[in-house]
């Protein structure tokens, strides 16, 4: 840098440089859902001292108490987090203020018309403005479209008076959770980082080098929000192309699931995606819409990610009318599921997670209803239904009992969620008919009476 380039740098940004590099920085994290907990345990443990604002004061007391509230995390990391006087989660906004750094990891779902509902960013942006000070650094995680830290986010921020990349820092790092994957976690995933100046990327930059195995710097947050975008949707259609050949092919004989496996063989230009009930989350289903509908806001398109959404969106209703045709039934009749009884095995979205947010298996539920069926399920991270989501009149529904008297007692056994814990070789035994969407049975090496199993 030139003399007059370090001249031109605030004071504040030298400060809290040093004060990263010196762990002395005090981070603040808003929302402590699957992102944004793991994240602030994650700063805390790297040595930071952390604090988790949320509005749910219920959540907030479980996680001081130490909790085990998200199944998949080890057992004891908020015992330790909470105990080593570095950690406290909080539902007072007032904490925001104390924090030289604060993450944003608030959910960004779909409005009623699938449009990007970025409400709960800007509740979060106006609390943070309330608070904000000069040489504080603000990071967005939270999934949005290209151009909205810019546009959204700072305008309410610099509603305090203040300005970005002169009086505070501000810049955006997609969230690269995968809830449930014991193969990498918050701390061994690479952290994509942008900003829309010098100082507040090197800031950027600087911290979460501290806190992860490696930052991976992007010339701006428009670049480092489609980044997130981008990998979500190349998962959203090649899942839907697994699925279109999984039916091209089973009208063939042919198994999808040997197929992909041996096609995993191949060391270069293939990547394995497979089949299932459809896709679920806060992620895949979500993200390549904020894209298409971004793309429509410039006057641009993107018709292959819309096609795949749509094809995605259908396999529950098209594995509905799969089982009609399995148990012999008319599925454009009406109500042809009358008087049948069908248990889902799963309504988690995702196995081992207990998360059932845009869960294909509520929508296949649904959809059985509709049709005329008695449905029942079994999920052990779902003893009971949650109130609201997007099936609130399935609230309150317990998880049946496996039982060999029960499974009898079933028409068909649908396979939605191969969490880990269910009984399947009793299920193997018991259940008249099963259809399979996991291939759960083949990875177990059970073997089911002839007839009985359908691969779906």
């Amino acid at each position: 840098m030139t003399e007059e380039t370090m001249d031109s740098i605030p004071q504040h940004y030298s400060a809290l440089q040093d004060r990263i590099a010196r762990f002395e920085a005090r981070v603040a994290v808003v929302g402590l859902g699957y992102v944004g907990l793991p994240l602030a345990l994650t700063a805390c443990e790297t040595g930071f001292d952390t604090t988790g604002v949320d509005v749910d004061a219920g959540r907030v007391a479980r996680i001081n108490a130490a909790e085990h509230v998200i199944s998949y995390m080890p057992g004891d990391r908020i015992t330790r987090a909470v105990e080593g006087g570095r950690f406290r989660a909080s539902s007072d906004p007032a904490d925001l203020t104390a924090a030289d750094i604060v993450l944003i990891c608030v959910p960004t779902p779909l409005d009623a018309q699938n449009a990007p509902d970025l409400s709960f960013v800007t509740a979060a942006a106006r609390e943070i403005a309330r608070r904000l000070r000069p040489g504080q650094l603000v990071v967005l995680e939270s999934t949005v479209w290209p151009g909205a830290t810019a546009q959204v986010l700072r305008p309410i921020l610099e509603e305090s008076g203040l300005r970005a990349g002169r009086d505070f820092f501000l810049g955006f790092s997609p969230e690269r959770e995968d809830p449930g994957n014991h193969d990498f976690n918050t701390q061994t995933i690479p952290k994509v980082v942008g900003a829309d100046d010098p100082q507040s990327l090197a800031l950027v930059e600087q911290f979460y080098n501290a806190i992860v195995a490696r930052a991976v710097p992007v010339s701006s947050s428009a670049c480092a929000e489609a980044v997130k975008l981008v990998e979500n949707s190349f998962r959203t259609v090649n899942i839907a192309l697994v699925n279109e050949m999984k039916v091209a092919l089973d009208a063939m004989g042919v198994d999808i699931w040997e197929v992909v496996a041996a096609a995993s063989t191949k060391p270069f230009g293939y990547m394995p995606f497979y089949p299932g009930p459809g896709i679920g989350g806060a992620c895949i289903p979500v993200s390549p819409a904020y894209l298409s509908w971004r793309a429509g806001d410039v006057g641009s398109a993107t018709p292959m990610i819309d096609l795949a959404r749509s094809s995605n969106d259908a396999v529950p209703g098209d594995l509905a009318a799969r089982t009609c045709r399995e148990l012999g039934l008319d599925a454009e009749g009406a109500a042809p599921l009358a008087g049948r009884r069908i248990l889902l095995m799963g309504i988690a979205y995702k196995r081992d997670v207990e998360d059932t947010r845009r869960s294909p298996a509520l929508a296949l539920l649904d959809r059985l209803e509709e049709m005329g069926a008695q449905v029942d399920y079994h999920d052990p991270y779902f003893p009971r239904m949650a109130e609201g989501g997007e099936y609130p009149h399935l609230a309150g529904r317990m998880s049946a009992d496996l039982t060999e008297a029960a499974l009898a007692g079933y028409d068909a056994v649908i396979v939605t969620t191969d969490h880990s814990a269910p009984d399947y070789a009793l299920v193997a035994r018991a259940a008249p008919l099963v259809l399979d969407s996991r291939n759960v049975f083949a990875k177990l090496g059970l073997t089911v009476a002839p007839g009985r199993l359908v691969k779906v």
